[in-house]
């Protein structure tokens, strides 16, 4: 079986936002939507479905936040 980074999904009850984004930041979300279909093979239809992905991985890979989530006196 192969090893995976993502873990189990849990299953929280989702949080509503609403935000405005510039339009050059929509544009860009919409090209990377349409290179990351290309490279996968699949049609992503709302570039929007991208941000939580998007999020999710820059919190993961932030090692000062990663840092200060361990030792909150040190922030």
């Amino acid at each position: 079986m192969a090893k995976l980074k993502l873990g189990p999904i849990v299953n929280d009850k989702p949080v509503k936002v609403t935000l405005e984004l510039p339009a050059s930041l929509h544009r860009d979300l919409s090209t990377y939507a349409s290179v990351l279909g290309r490279e996968q093979g699949q049609q992503i239809d709302d570039p929007i479905k991208l941000i939580v992905p998007m999020l999710e991985r820059f919190i993961a890979t932030d090692r000062g936040f990663a840092k200060a989530r361990r030792d909150p006196a040190a922030s």
